[in-house]
């Protein structure tokens, strides 16, 4: 059964170190699984990814050492089951405004008794060795579930997510919350500040953790940037 490192870290009170990709491509995992990265971050909400993809690039994550987990489109569980299946190990749910939609994000990711997630047999299911209620609670113990806090209504009903117990971490989408608040676009603006110092304090008084408390990621893509810049900048006013 391959480990969570993030999870792993964070029992362990250390920061897991990931980088986040947009597109997919094995080879830019592939060569940053040299680097002693944690975890990958795939943005599937976002990112042009289909789960044929996303199984390649958890096949080959696999064999680079890195957790992957990824930000779905949408919570549901005919969804999130199309990433999970494929061999995600994190689910990053969008737009969770409410108790009850973190319940069903919460429960999508892990099998009963604590989940609803379904099971089916496939090439990422029940080892030879392992029986399959063996395996299913094994999987239940490295999945990572994070909730994103994007609209005004989450911040309204913020006591309620906190209360449900299957989230592992909390994060702030400041750019949608920014339109949830009148300010579109302005992921800086005071109010929005404001907002995102708020949810931190409610969900540390809960005794729950934010992504930032265990999680440091950077981007591909901007790695890949800044190194070709400054190469181009060393040696064309050499």
């Amino acid at each position: 059964m391959k480990t969570n490192q993030i999870l792993a870290k964070m029992r362990e009170g250390q920061l897991a170190y990931g980088y986040s990709l947009n597109f997919p491509s094995p080879t830019v995992i592939e060569l940053m699984g040299q680097a002693d990265f944690d975890y990958v971050w795939l943005d599937g909400e976002h990112g042009p990814f289909t789960p044929e993809t996303i199984e390649e690039l958890c096949r080959v994550a696999d064999l680079a050492g890195v957790t992957p987990i990824a930000r779905v489109p949408d919570i549901s569980s005919a969804t999130i089951l199309r990433f999970l299946d494929r061999g995600i190990m994190g689910i990053q749910g969008p737009h969770i405004r409410t108790g009850e939609e973190a319940q069903a994000l919460a429960d999508a990711c892990r099998f009963a008794p604590i989940g609803k997630r379904s099971f089916g047999y496939g090439l990422r299911s029940v080892p030879p060795s392992t029986s399959a209620p063996e395996f299913m609670a094994q999987l239940n113990a490295q999945v990572l579930v994070i909730a994103m806090i994007e609209d005004v209504e989450a911040i309204e009903n913020l006591p309620e997510l906190l209360s449900v117990d299957g989230i592992d971490l909390f994060t702030v989408g400041a750019f949608d919350l920014s339109q949830s608040m009148g300010v579109p676009g302005e992921s800086t603006h005071p109010t929005v500040i404001n907002a995102v110092v708020e949810v931190e304090k409610q969900v540390h008084a809960a005794g729950r953790k934010m992504v930032s408390d265990v999680m440091l990621a950077t981007s591909a893509t901007g790695l890949l940037l800044e190194g070709a810049r400054e190469f181009l900048k060393q040696n064309k006013t050499a």
